[in-house]
């Protein structure tokens, strides 16, 4: 039986390097589902002629970013876990608050209700991550059963234009998800 996860993806530096997850959680057994923020979908649009179809050929599914009318059919079959990574800190903020204005929103507040395990991998810099609603939207979702992976074993904020996108924790949110 194959699970299926879906990625949703932030407009921060990481998600120009997606095939990295798509591909590992492939190899690990998962079918990956890409949930892009608009802002990201625009990224990978604008900045890479062919990026969307070269991630729609690898995950063998279209990309999503916005709602669908309630008259078309799901397109992607329902998740069995959900890793949100990059992670920003608007959509950290918007998530604790419980907005869903988008998709990527809308499916990552629901999936809290809904139980679907849900690992949070941030990408942001450290002036943002010392901005008080930071922490306090952290730990409302960590205290609702979301796993962010923010600090030891997760991301470490770098100083803001310092950031290395090498070193951006890929394997440590797949380890954190469910087996």
């Amino acid at each position: 039986m194959t699970r299926t996860l879906y990625v949703i993806s932030c407009a921060a530096p990481p998600a120009r390097r997606l095939s990295v997850p798509i591909s590992a959680a492939q190899k690990a057994g998962w079918d990956v589902c890409l949930i892009m923020s608009p802002s990201a979908y625009r990224w990978a649009r604008e900045d890479s002629e062919g990026e969307i179809d070269a991630l729609e050929d690898l995950t063998g599914h279209p990309v999503r970013w916005q709602y669908k009318l309630p008259s078309q059919p799901d397109v992607l079959p329902a998740p069995d876990a959900m890793l949100v990574a990059p992670l920003t800190s608007n959509t950290l903020n918007k998530w604790a608050a419980g907005i869903s204005d988008t998709l990527a929103l809308g499916l990552i507040t629901e999936a809290i209700g809904m139980r679907t395990p849900l690992v949070a991998l941030p990408h942001w810099n450290a002036a943002q991550g010392r901005h008080p609603a930071v922490a306090r939207s952290v730990q409302t979702l960590r205290d609702a059963g979301v796993t962010i992976l923010l600090g030891e074993g997760g991301f470490t904020p770098h100083e803001p234009r310092q950031g290395d996108l090498d070193a951006y924790p890929w394997q440590a949110a797949l380890d954190a998800l469910p087996a």
